[in-house]
């Protein structure tokens, strides 16, 4: 089989930048993190067929109805995009700064979850929607404050790869709290 030297410096720029977003401590959202415990996952950057984000994540789509919702998933009920794209927190990041701490290379596995809305609309999520402006001028959604990002090796609706990536980056329930699952998976 051959080895493609493009795909090997792929995810290479995409472990650089997990170790970019890991570590250190910020502030989680209002209520106190939702602490469960599950099966681990094999790694915490689990291989992927692209380091790429999904195609089009963002909520940018005039036509959509919402811009988050709920859905089933293995560490329960958790907050999606209009797309069923699993949406997650940075533990970096402080409650209602209006900042991201998610910055330059951070962002090409953990892209913003976007609206061209300035009151995005959610279906089932309990916790307050809203949005913050990146640096680009587009606007990111928040939910209790905090900033919501997708996970650039989610390909397809229903993965929750990033789940407890380097114990900062967790899922979000419906309430806009943090699914903290031990670990570096869960």
């Amino acid at each position: 089989m051959k080895q493609h030297s493009g795909a090997g410096l792929a995810i290479l720029a995409l472990a650089a930048s997990l170790t970019a977003c890991g570590g250190g401590t910020g502030t989680a959202p209002g209520n106190s993190p939702e602490v469960t415990t599950g099966t681990p996952l094999a790694s915490a950057t689990a291989p992927a067929a692209s380091v790429s984000p999904p195609s089009a994540p963002s909520t940018e789509t005039a036509g959509a109805a919402v811009d988050l919702k709920t859905a089933s998933s293995s560490a329960g009920d958790i907050v999606v995009d209009a797309k069923g794209m699993s949406v997650y927190f940075f533990t970096k990041d402080v409650k209602d700064s209006g900042t991201s701490a998610c910055t330059d290379a951070c962002l090409e596995a953990w892209p913003p979850v976007t609206t061209t809305s300035a009151t995005p609309s959610a279906e089932g999520v309990t916790g307050a929607v809203g949005t913050i402006t990146t640096p680009d001028g587009k606007q990111q959604v928040t939910l209790e404050g905090m900033p919501l990002y997708y996970f650039a090796n989610d390909s397809k609706p229903g993965d929750v790869l990033g789940q407890g990536v380097n114990d900062v980056w967790y899922l979000v329930d419906p309430s806009g709290s943090m699914i903290q699952m031990g670990g570096a998976g869960y």
